[in-house]
């Protein structure tokens, strides 16, 4: 291990997002324990890495039996040294009208995105504890990846921003509780990027549509169709590179002060603004009239 930079467990690392850092940062030096969901994601990671210093394991953020199997795992290995970051990075995200969406859908939203987050942070923080600080005076790093979700909440994306306004909130009061341990919180926003969360995302959207009766779906169908698309369209389109979370993800875990928000794209940085300096009633209109389908 290279001892200098220490050891950094990601979870959500088979794709997108948490495999761009979790490949990152393992070839920047760091040891990073990849959590992932399956044997098959852990192989495919392991060899496309080209390193040891990349290590996948079995890592399940809605099972507390997998959260606390990972930790036992990774203590075991790293000793003494403890833990150098942990990033929060594995979410879903439930697209649908909410008078559409179950109870059973909006729990499995914020069992993975929010009491996930909390259950991986709860078991690891004795080892980002432990770490020694060093010359900034921190001791361990966290970062929860969130959305730029987390600050507007947009039509169609009730449930998924009801999780991310939830991380952000839980991101502040740990910030705040932990800076007197050592422990530095970081968020990392980032705007639309074509990763497969879209095509997870449409799936899931189909589903619930066919799920809900006729009379109450055809509502809302024609213009949460469309917004789907334009969601997917976005993406595809966006000039923002998983490399660039990768990067504040690195920054957050070297810098000497390490930044309490990173909006990655420029939409999640328009976002951010426009939430701090529009009045609802025309944050409200904008939204209206970016809607893709008019009443």
């Amino acid at each position: 291990m290279n001892e200098q930079l220490g050891a950094v467990v990601i979870t959500g690392a088979s794709s997108g997002l948490g495999k761009a850092s979790a490949l990152h940062l393992a070839r920047e030096g760091f040891t990073v324990y990849a959590g992932v969901r399956t044997e098959a994601s852990a192989e495919q990671l392991r060899a496309q890495a080209g390193t040891e210093r990349l290590r996948p394991v079995l890592l399940e953020v809605t099972s507390e039996t997998s959260i606390a199997d990972a930790h036992k795992l990774i203590s075991a290995e790293l000793g003494p040294a403890g833990l150098h970051g942990l990033v929060n990075n594995a979410g879903i995200c439930v697209s649908a009208p909410l008078e559409c969406v179950s109870s059973d859908q909006l729990r499995a939203e914020l069992e993975v995105n929010l009491i996930g987050t909390l259950a991986v942070t709860r078991e690891f923080l004795p080892l980002l504890r432990a770490r020694r600080p060093g010359a900034t005076g921190l001791a361990g790093r966290i970062v929860n990846v969130s959305s730029g979700v987390g600050k507007v909440a947009s039509p169609y994306l009730g449930a998924y921003a009801a999780s991310q306004f939830g991380k952000e909130g839980l991101s502040g009061s740990l910030r705040r509780e932990l800076a007197p341990l050592g422990v530095a919180v970081s968020i990392v926003a980032p705007g639309a990027i074509a990763t497969p969360i879209w095509g997870k995302l449409a799936d899931t959207a189909d589903r619930i549509m066919n799920d809900t009766p006729p009379e109450i779906a055809e509502v809302y169908r024609r213009r949460f169709t469309g917004f789907v698309a334009a969601n997917a369209e976005r993406a595809a389109s966006s000039r923002t590179r998983p490399q660039q979370v990768a990067d504040a993800v690195q920054h957050a875990m070297t810098a000497s002060n390490p930044r309490i928000r990173y909006q990655v794209g420029t939409d999640s940085v328009l976002v951010a603004a426009v939430s701090r300096l529009l009045p609802d009633r025309v944050l409200d209109f904008a939204i209206a009239r970016g809607l893709p389908i008019a009443d």
